[in-house]
This record gives structure tokens, sequence and C-alpha cells, in this order.
């Protein structure tokens, strides 16, 4: 692939808070504990109001209410908990481009990373961290935006069938935005690993060693591109792929998630 940094040079990358940098820097710290994270988020008040609402809300169909971070972390759970706020801090971060409906886009975004996390757990991957790296994917096509504002019509042109939009980016642009979020995860210093799921989830098979978090991702952005997923879309999905994970696909059939709750963004700002 062609050295993205030329690509990057004019882009003004969006300054993400101290809040998510030391969130990031949790990812891979194996001492980080229930206290550190909780203590790193309650930093900031905007965010913990968020994270609560979030809680409460249908998508996580609690028995009963959370009115505190330390309550939050005990029924969500840490890992989920900090997946969230990161992807609050870069939906705050990241301004919406002229031709992307914002609501629209981060709908995409978090069934990207509700299917994600639906597949991941289905073969004892991490869950959240494919959950964050779906978030994540679509972050590069804001880039491109920004960067070639007249690409933006011809990648979004109707109908695009699931996957096109990436060969759509690598035509017009040279990269496509799993490549482009990958370099910008690394700038951020997020973990090698899902930097390596980014950077490689359009084409999940090439290169010698596969990311089977990139093949999870792909998997689920074919999904989230789907108007309407059930379950003979599965049936659909790449059979390659499908086998590097070893998905048993019958038994997705029966545990498919409601697209309606991972695409959920009464919790985001309007």
């Amino acid at each position: 692939m062609a050295d993205i940094a030329p690509f990057l040079q004019s882009v003004k990358l969006p300054v993400m808070p101290e809040v998510a940098h030391s969130l990031i820097r949790t990812l891979d710290d194996e001492d980080a504990d229930v206290t550190t994270i909780r203590n790193i988020i309650a930093k900031d008040p905007a965010l913990t109001a968020t994270l609560l609402r979030m809680a409460n809300s249908a998508l996580f169909g609690l028995s009963r209410s959370v009115d505190s971070l330390d309550s939050a972390v005990s029924v969500v759970g840490l890992s989920q908990i900090r997946a969230r706020a990161l992807s609050i801090c870069m939906t705050n971060v990241f301004s919406m481009p002229q031709g992307l409906n914002r609501l629209d886009f981060w709908r995409a975004s978090l069934l990207c990373a509700g299917y994600a996390r639906w597949l991941a757990g289905s073969i004892g991957m991490d869950e959240q961290r494919a959950w964050l790296a779906g978030m994540m994917l679509r972050l590069g096509e804001l880039v491109i935006a920004q960067k070639h504002p007249g690409l933006l019509a011809a990648i979004e042109q109707q109908p695009c069938a699931p996957g096109e939009r990436w060969a759509r980016e690598r035509t017009s642009c040279g990269f496509d935005e799993g490549q482009i979020t990958a370099e910008i995860a690394r700038r951020w210093d997020f973990p090698q690993a899902l930097t390596d799921a980014l950077q490689s989830c359009s084409q999940p098979l090439q290169g010698s060693e596969p990311s089977t978090l990139g093949a999870v991702v792909h998997l689920a952005a074919l999904l989230a591109d789907t108007p309407v997923v059930h379950a003979e879309t599965l049936g659909t999905l790449p059979p390659l792929v499908v086998g590097l994970l070893r998905l048993d696909l019958e038994r997705l059939c029966a545990t498919l998630p409601d697209a309606d709750l991972l695409g959920d963004t009464s919790t985001l700002k309007a």
C-alpha cells in the first residue's frame, strides 16, 4: 500500500479530550482496574451523564436503573463502559461534512459495532475491542470528505451494495476508510491489534497473517450496510471470511440481534 502520510498531511484531525487519551492508555494496561477507569471518566461530568443515559436506555435492558457511575460500571461492565465512553468522545469531536446525515452516519457505525461485538462473542473474542473497532471504522470516510469534499457524493451514491463503498474510496483517493482510520488510531496510540484490524478489515484475507478481528469487522460492516438483515442474509456473507472465523451460521441465525437496538442513537447529541 502507498504511504498514507502524504494523504493526511493537510488534514486537521480533531483533538481528542484528555479523558479519551487516558482511556486509550488503559486498553492494554492489565493493571487498569475499575477504580482507574471510573476516576478517569468521572473527570468529565458531561461524559458521565451521557454514559448514565446510555446505561439506562433500552439497549442494555437493565432490570433496574443506574444513577451513578459506580453502578453503571458494576451493572454494564468495565470494558463496555470504557468502549462506550471512547465512542462518545469520538462522536463529539468529529464534525459531519455536508452530504452526510449525522445520525444516519453514527447509526451505521453503531450497527457495525454491535454486529462486530455479536460476531466476536460467538467465537470467544474480546467483544468490547470488536465493538470499538466497528464503531471507529467509518471515521476514515470523514477524513476523505474533509480532504476531498467533492468525492463524497460519488462514494455515497446510491445504490451502494455492502462493501462497495470501500472500493469506491480506493478508486477515488487510493485508500479506504479502514486504512485511514487505522492511521488515525496509530496517531492516537490505540493498541496495535486494533489498528491492524482496521488496516485490513476491507480486505481481511490479504497478507500472510490475516487479522481475525479485521475479519470480524469486515463481516459486521457488510451487515451494517445491509438495509434489512435476516437469517438468510448470513448465507450471503463471504464464505472464505466466514471460514477463517469458523463461524457457526446456524447458531448465529438463532441469535441474530435487533438492529433497532444496535443502532439506537437516542443518547447521542442531536
